[in-house]
């Protein structure tokens, strides 16, 4: 029997390999194409480069490993079946559920595994890649000069040059830009440009200085140099990393977002306490109802019962409406702090289940890949890739959905992420079910189409 694992695992292990790197670099280049326009003209080195796209292979990865486990219980399980090794087994008394074992042992392994990396480590790595994004956006070109083109990316100036010699810049002009008081021209024969922490220094070398003012033409100063020395502050001209410990739910680790979700808790306990004393300072009881709309029809029947009983004056009734209103605009802005706080909530508790739901989708997929790859009895890669694609396609619409509604509150967290995983567990279940009977998951009758061909033929039939 160890003999026996050993064989599925390594016919399992070769294509969960061979389709996870494909299905990496279909989506890594697909990510690529659209990422490739924040790199062009920005002047970044390669480590950079490398250090954004192996952040993003994160994302990518978890995605593609569920799908990568689908195609390889395809493949594997429909070569054996081709090969009629799954009838082999059977004849030497070996039951599918047997067989099967091995691979759902490897689907645990994936499942864990992947749990693991979603809830520390993929946090990290998109956190660091929003991060890197945004100081590569913020990013001004790199100072490539080209000879006879105008150069507008230093701050305040403008600046073309004639001819480049190595580092040494040929018949150098420089105009000044922006609102100032004064129009500023810098001509010089050569110069050399260099970068410091933060600023720019250009070296310039014969030449002259003309300086106009724009509210006195008649002030005009020229003025002659042999060597001159502008220092431009460029703060943004170069890559600068931000370091802040602001995240969004999907970079946080499983900690985080435990420690945000009680947090918020926190908050909303203290909302609910002043919407008690908010109750209590009109005479009624510190009660909490569920919604606004709620809140609003207990005060109005206790604005009704008080103005009814006898006992109150007019002016009694008029200072209790006044205490009344002032607490409905109180409610109101607590309920929408409460509702806020709702969202936020919901949106945590959604990216906590997400770090389960998708790691346990790889045991369902190992299920439905290997009844469907004994049912086909196919064990190619494009067939087990177009089967694989279609169903995690479906599942994946199925989750974006759920996550939505979830998000929306149409929907509780776990209900709206877990119900993908819900139908694929009532479909793979279904199918190991037939597998194990060893009967078709779906039956035809086609016995109407060959009594309707039969009547034809005898139609045909001269008489």
């Amino acid at each position: 029997m160890r003999l026996l694992t050993r064989y599925i695992l390594k016919q399992l292990f070769m294509p969960f390999i061979f389709s996870l790197l494909i299905i990496v670099f279909v989506l890594f280049t697909q990510f690529l194409l659209r990422a490739i326009d924040r790199f062009i003209g920005k002047g970044l080195d390669l480590g950079t480069i490398f250090e954004y796209l192996f952040l993003n292979l994160g994302w990518i990865s978890a995605l593609a490993v569920p799908m990568a486990v689908l195609v390889a219980a395809l493949m594997a399980f429909g070569q054996f079946s081709e090969d009629n090794e799954i009838t082999a087994m059977r004849s030497s008394g070996i039951s599918f559920t047997t067989i099967i074992l091995p691979a759902l042992t490897m689907g645990l392994l994936v499942s864990i595994t992947l749990i693991l990396f979603n809830a520390f480590i993929m946090p990290e790595m998109n956190f660091k890649a929003r991060m890197l994004s945004g100081d590569i956006y913020r990013k001004r070109p790199g100072l490539n000069i080209e000879p006879g083109y105008f150069m507008d990316d230093l701050p305040d100036y403008s600046m073309i040059i004639r001819d480049k010699e190595n580092e040494t810049l040929k018949d150098v002009r420089i105009f000044s830009k922006g609102i100032n008081k004064s129009q500023t021209s810098i001509h010089s024969k050569t110069g050399k440009l260099s970068t410091i922490d933060d600023a720019i220094i250009l070296d310039l070398y014969d030449g002259e200085i003309h300086e106009l003012d724009l509210n006195d033409y008649g002030n005009y100063r020229r003025i002659e140099f042999e060597k001159h020395k502008i220092t431009i502050p460029a703060d943004d001209l170069f890559l600068n990393r931000r370091d802040t410990t602001s995240r969004s739910d999907r970079e946080m680790t499983i900690p985080m977002i435990l420690a945000k979700r009680s947090n918020i808790n926190d908050r909303k306990n203290i909302v609910n306490g002043r919407i008690g004393r908010a109750f209590l300072r009109t005479g009624m009881d510190s009660l909490v109802p569920p919604s606004l709309e709620a809140s609003q029809l207990i005060i109005k029947k206790e604005i009704e019962r008080f103005s009814s009983d006898p006992i109150n004056t007019a002016d009694d009734i008029y200072r209790k409406e006044k205490d009344v209103d002032i607490v409905k605009r109180q409610l109101r802005n607590e309920y929408n702090l409460l509702r806020s706080y709702n969202k936020s909530s919901n949106k945590y508790n959604v990216e906590l289940h997400k770090k389960f739901s998708l790691p346990v989708a790889s045991i369902l997929f190992i299920m439905t890949g290997a009844s469907l790859g004994v049912l086909f009895r196919k064990g190619g890669f494009t067939i087990a890739t177009g089967l694989s694609f279609g169903f995690f396609l479906i599942y994946y619409i199925l989750m974006i959905g759920g996550e939505d509604l979830a998000d929306r509150g149409i929907l509780t967290p776990m209900v709206g992420v877990w119900s993908p995983n819900a139908i694929l567990l009532v479909i793979a279940t279904y199918l190991m079910l037939h597998t194990v009977r060893e009967q078709p998951p779906l039956r035809f009758n086609f016995n109407f189409l060959k009594r309707f061909k039969k009547k034809k033929d005898e139609s045909k039939k001269p008489n």
